[in-house]
């Protein structure tokens, strides 16, 4: 047999496993089926062969939760589960129908995958359309500022991102996946979606300049409405009108392409990203040749005046032709008539008509001219330092669309503004990280290397521009004054045509990464599941194709496009990004300065203050660009935050924000330690004791209303609930009912349940063991044993005194609600009535403080308070009226004051009653036990002579009260030993009944149910009608042997009350007259 089992043993883990183990027989186990694989929910049989090895068997039961190290790092090994992108995109449309294949790993490094992506992402339409312009309007020095500003933003912001890209695997998802697992779900959602809207922006920003380029420098025929003759306001509506109409048609187009397939802008991305390319050598060759041989760009100046060269073609008032002296199309667009009799306009008769060189060239010296700025307000025409010019004093100017005219009002906040967005794009590497061979080696290093690059082209242009060209011409945004070309194609060399169709075709395929970007980005937030409103977005085509987003993204697309203007939504989508960089600074930061285990980026580079000046300077640029669009960004962030907060799904995803909580809390619990509060800071921390049923529902849901409506001193709440049982068996209902427990009445606080062999202990490890450090609980509420009379429910009334016990030894307050089911939910409101404090002892001010909180709350805050005072024999009334009248005035609360003044007779109802109540205690002892209990009391007596009790586990009281032949029957004084020795529980004699019904009432208990009955009586008269009636509970005895009459006496004190909060001090003062 034992051979048997080695050759089993053997064959299974040899060469030859399949052939031995046909042979072996099947192994009896322990019946409890096993897991087919390590990973739970995993039902692969194939993989179950993998954990059958015996070398293991120490460890076989825990392979359900606890794989072997070998599978597991067989599994991290072979990781693929990434989201699709747009390969398995393109996979699924060109396999529809197929048995789909495995996905190969990928294939992508630093060059392909990161480098050069980031490179087309971040040039584009801002360098080729306004870079010139800008260096024009605000000079060489303030434009390298705004660069170098620029630049280092998204420098830090890249190394941040380094560090979190490269803290574990980064699926597809980028900048939103990051900031969500960083920041938490509320972040990740609000900034996921600011990242989106600036996406979608961002592709409005780029069709607009693709058609800017179309109209403008390709083919300006094309325009539907003419601008011909229009000038100021009119020639800018028409224009404004042509983009919108191409732009929605051009948009259209761009969402059909990406409808169609995915596959045809990859296709097309290298294409685009060789136009930049090309487009940008062709600039640099340019800078080079003019050094050799300056490009011919005459710019015609009247006076110091820059002129629109078109309707012309030389650049003179009057020409020499066959000795003859005529006129020129330039006199015709400035007189009435070609003759030179002409009556011409003021200014060209003044000034003369000079031709510049639009280009001078790097060797030039033109450098100078252009370090400064030259801030233009909007329709003042563009002039050139230097040249003669005669104006007549307080001319109105004439002709004023012959002249290169400011479109805009300029300043340096509305430049940095519309150059932000030509630095944006550094994420197009992380988005990517799903399709690269070694993500956390490639990302850092393509990005970095792909900012440094584009920084680098940046400033050498903004020096370079300022070198080469002049200044009214650099001014000259739409390039009129050298007919009509695009500025930066002046420069490029061998022909103007590489910079205009290849910033055409950039600027369209940067518009179509944008539509083809956000769609995803928007699907993966719907995804997630944090913000409820967008889960139809997560739906899409069979193969994955985010149909709905993308119809969403064209209609918000469509909106910048309506706005038309390039310079208006390039600060709009400035916002969004610089949103999206400062929380991924901020991320990398608290990441950093929590230092989170889970926090071990392979990027090495990285240190938190670098993460805060990043973070910093995203927040100065945001304001800067403009004040207003920061704020309204800042707003809808909010609005997205707290609408997650308040409705959105619940994520877990060990972000930072968890971290920084934690970190708080524990410093304010450090803080707290130091001493207890003071008599101004304090207020209730309420332990609510509660019972649940069989299905761990709560049986006194009304007591959690009242929680919630105390919770108006905004103090700590712990739910807590005792099962009996073991732990181990009791574990599921245990966490049943710490979920159910927090959902009813929407309770804010936290809960706490106790499994313990009996209920009376886990109450009192309740009231010993909640909280934590100086965050404790200093006053239990609970509620008032209805039952307490019936003979099976003894242990219910001995349970709750003991409480009353526990909580005066603790120091802690007690609150008793009676007739709970009664009291108002939190949706009731109290239109009108009284909340009655009936003052007896004082107890640190509790009775006075509780009301005040209870009339913060919409439930009670109409009910007036009134508080009423015992007066003894020898207390003068009114005097104790004044007083307390006075008390209340310091105390800054408004209640009316009466003093009540008690009766001293005792009348022969208190005797009756009095005699009732100890007859009752008697008979419930020595008569109406029943066979199971004198059972129980004959085992006890057995355990006792067998299992002495030690000093190391106490008898609990419960126990105490059950012990049977020693009891004796005392009355609740400590002074007055009237009563005897109890004969034997369960042995009844007609002696022993004889001498029940001959018993005289102790003066005592007399005493006693005489203050009760009169208590209540004046209670009744007074507060018939009260809402809510707060009254002084008395201690319990210190005697165990009258615990039956406490529980009469407070039953008798309350009688005919609707509701009433019985409230007994923690042995402090909790409020006070000073300030």
């Amino acid at each position: 047999m034992l051979n048997n089992l080695t050759e089993c043993e053997e064959g299974e883990g040899g060469a030859n496993s399949q052939v031995v183990s046909t042979t072996c027989p099947a192994k009896k186990g322990d019946g409890n089926p096993k897991e087919s694989s390590p990973f739970i929910n995993s039902s692969d049989p194939e993989k179950s062969q993998q954990y059958d090895g015996k070398n293991m068997a120490l460890f076989e039961e825990e392979m359900d939760t606890s794989p072997m190290v070998s599978s597991l790092l067989s599994s991290l090994a072979n990781y693929s589960n990434l989201p699709q992108g747009s390969k398995e995109h393109e996979e699924a449309e060109n396999n529809e129908g197929a048995r789909k294949k495995p996905v190969q790993a990928p294939r992508m490094g630093t060059l392909m995958g990161v480098y050069l992506p980031c490179m087309q992402n971040i040039l584009g339409v801002i360098l080729f359309l306004r870079m010139t312009w800008m260096v024009g309007i605000g000079g060489v020095i303030e434009a390298f500022i705004i660069v170098l500003m620029c630049c280092s933003t998204t420098m830090l912001t890249a190394i941040s991102m380094s560090a979190i890209a490269t803290n574990g695997v980064v699926p597809a998802g980028g900048s939103y996946y990051m900031i969500s697992r960083s920041l938490g779900p509320e972040f990740g959602g609000a900034v996921g979606i600011c990242f989106y809207l600036g996406t979608t922006y961002a592709g409005a920003m780029y069709i607009l300049g693709c058609i800017e380029i179309l109209l403008i420098y390709i083919a300006p025929q094309a325009a539907i409405f003419k601008m011909e003759g229009l000038e100021g306001p009119e020639a800018e509506a028409a224009m404004l009108n042509n983009m919108r109409v191409y732009g929605s048609l051009v948009l259209t187009f761009m969402a059909i392409v990406v409808f169609v397939g995915v596959k045809y802008v990859n296709k097309l991305a290298l294409v685009f990203l060789a136009c930049v390319i090309s487009s940008i050598l062709a600039v640099y060759a340019g800078v080079i040749k003019t050094a050799i041989e300056p490009p011919v760009f005459p710019v015609c100046m009247l006076g110091n005046r820059t002129l629109i060269w078109k309707g012309f073609d030389v650049c003179a008032k009057v020409m020499e032709r066959e000795n003859a002296t005529v006129t020129t199309k330039l006199w015709r667009l400035f007189c009435d008539s070609e003759f030179l009799n002409a009556t011409c306009d003021t200014y060209f008769t003044n000034n003369n008509v000079t031709e510049i060189q639009g280009i001078p060239g790097v060797t030039s010296g033109i450098l100078k001219e252009n370090l400064f700025g030259n801030y233009l307000e909007k329709g003042v025409i563009l002039q050139k330092n230097g040249l003669s010019s005669y104006d007549e004093p307080d001319a109105v100017p004439t002709n004023t669309n012959r002249y290169v005219v400011a479109d805009i009002t300029t300043f340096f906040t509305l430049l940095v503004g519309i150059y932000f967005p030509s630095v944006t794009g550094i994420m197009a590497g992380s988005n990517r990280s799903g399709d690269l061979r070694d993500a956390q080696k490639s990302i850092p290093i393509g990005t970095i290397l792909a900012i440094s690059t584009t920084s680098f082209i940046y400033m050498s242009s903004v020096v370079l521009f300022g070198s080469c060209i002049e200044g009214s011409v650099l001014r000259d945004k739409f390039g009129e004054a050298v007919r009509g070309n695009l500025v930066i194609g002046t420069l490029a060399w061998p022909s103007p045509w590489v910079i205009v169709f290849g910033s055409f075709f950039s600027t369209c395929g940067a518009g179509l990464q944008s539509l083809t970007g956000a769609p995803r980005l928007l699907q993966a937030i719907a995804r997630d599941g944090i913000v409820p409103f967008l889960r139809i977005f997560g739906h899409g085509k069979a193969n994955g194709e985010p149909t709905w987003a993308l119809l969403l993204t064209a209609f918000i697309c469509e909106s910048g496009i309506l706005i038309a203007s390039l310079d208006s939504v390039a600060p709009i989508l400035s916002m969004f990004f610089l949103m999206c960089y400062m929380f991924v600074n901020l991320a990398c930061a608290l990441q950093t300065l929590l230092r989170t285990p889970n926090w071990r980026p392979r990027f090495k580079f990285y240190h938190w203050a670098l993460s805060f000046l990043g973070m910093s300077l995203c927040l100065s640029l945001m304001f800067i660009c403009s004040w207003y669009y920061a704020i309204v960004a800042m707003v809808i962030a909010s609005c997205i935050y707290k609408y997650i907060e308040f409705q959105g799904a619940e994520k877990e995803w060990g972000d930072g924000i968890r971290g920084l909580s934690l970190s708080a809390a524990r410093y304010a619990l450090m803080r707290l330690e130091e001493g207890p509060p003071h008599t101004k800071n304090w207020r209730p921390q309420i332990l609510v004791l509660v019972s649940v049923d069989a299905e761990q529902n709560v049986e006194q849901p009304r007591l959690l209303s009242l929680t919630n409506q105390l919770k108006a001193g905004k103090g700590l709440t712990i739910v807590g609930t005792a099962l009996a049982g073991t732990f181990l068996d009791n574990h599921p209902q245990a966490q049943q009912a710490e979920q159910k427990l927090m959902e009813t009445e929407k309770v804010k606080g936290f809960c706490q349940v106790v499994v313990s062999s009996n209920i009376r202990d886990g109450t009192s490890h309740l009231v010993q063991a909640s909280g934590l450090g100086g965050l404790q609980h200093n006053t239990v509420l609970v509620s008032w044993p209805r039952n307490w009379k019936q003979a099976e429910d003894h242990q219910l009334w001995r349970n709750f005194i003991e409480l009353v016990r526990e909580t005066t030894a603790a120091s802690k307050a007690l609150l008793v609600a009676k007739n709970i089911s009664a009291f108002p939910s939190n949706g009731e409101r109290f239109t009108e009535g009284h909340i009655d404090v009936w003052w007896i002892v004082h107890d640190g001010g509790m009775l006075m403080l509780l009301p005040f909180l209870l009339r913060q709350h919409k439930v009670w805050r109409k009910c007036k308070m009134r508080i009423f005072t015992v007066a003894q024999m020898d207390d003068n009334s009114i005097q104790m009226k004044k007083d307390l009248t006075t008390f209340l005035y310091h105390l800054r609360i408004d209640a009316q004051v009466e003093v009540v003044e008690m009766v001293s007779d005792i009348s022969a109802y208190t005797y009756e009653k009095t005699l009732m109540m100890e007859q009752r205690s008697q008979i419930l002892k020595q008569i109406n036990l029943t066979k199971t209990e004198r059972e129980r009391e004959e085992q006890l007596i057995h355990d006792k002579s067998t299992n002495p009790p030690t000093p190391a586990t106490p008898q609990s009281p419960a126990a105490e009260a059950e012990t049977p032949s020693t009891v004796v029957q005392m009355t609740w004084t400590e002074t007055k030993c009237d009563g005897e020795q109890a004969k034997p529980l369960g042995i009844t004699t007609n002696e022993a009944i004889k001498d029940l019904f001959n018993m005289k009432p102790n003066q005592s208990n007399v005493r006693r149910m005489h203050t009760a009955l009169r208590l209540n009586g004046e209670i009744v008269k007074k507060s018939q009608e009260a809402k809510l009636v707060l009254l002084n509970m008395p201690g319990p005895p210190r005697n165990r042997t009258g615990d039956e009459n406490y529980m009469e006496f407070l039953e008798v004190l309350t009688e005919g009350i609707n509701r009433v909060l019985l409230v007994r001090g923690g042995g402090r003062e909790v409020i006070t007259i000073y300030s």
